[in-house]
């Protein structure tokens, strides 16, 4: 017995909770593509103001991953604890790496690469190919012996 199931119903998320892993993993590969339009956008803006804005489809990927790695963690408690750590690592280091750009934008210096926020995202990219390969790699040995 869950001892949630009283509070909200779970019944949904043991057929969703396969999914997850793949949804994760297109995000985060969403995500480190936005990252590389967002930069490439702050390098722009840069040049031509003092200040750099937000990028929108970079936002979405961010909180996007954080929502559904906190929906990992009802589906698998512990792999979802620590993608969810992951996950809101990239979203403040993304935070705190934003300020920087306005920074370097307002005193005329080289946009730099957000170098703490890419290392974070990698590993919520590492972790996410790690779990939908042992999905995949499940699938198939469970397929061979059935």
């Amino acid at each position: 017995m869950d001892p949630l199931q009283f509070l909200v119903p779970l019944g949904w998320i043991e057929v969703v909770g396969p999914m997850l892993p793949f949804a994760i993993l297109v995000l985060a590969l969403a995500n480190v593509a936005t990252r590389h339009f967002a930069h490439a956008q702050h390098v722009e803006q840069a040049e031509s103001s003092d200040s750099v804005d937000r990028f929108l489809p970079h936002i979405f990927t961010n909180v996007g991953l954080v929502l559904l790695s906190c929906l990992f963690t009802l589906y698998q408690a512990t792999g979802g604890a620590l993608l969810t750590t992951f996950a809101v690592t990239v979203l403040i280091a993304d935070v705190f790496e934003f300020e920087a750009r306005n920074l370097e934008a307002r005193n005329d210096m080289t946009i730099e690469r957000p170098k703490s926020a890419i290392a974070a995202s990698s590993l919520v990219l590492l972790y996410a190919v790690y779990y939908v390969l042992t999905a995949v790699n499940a699938t198939f040995w469970s397929s061979l012996f059935a």
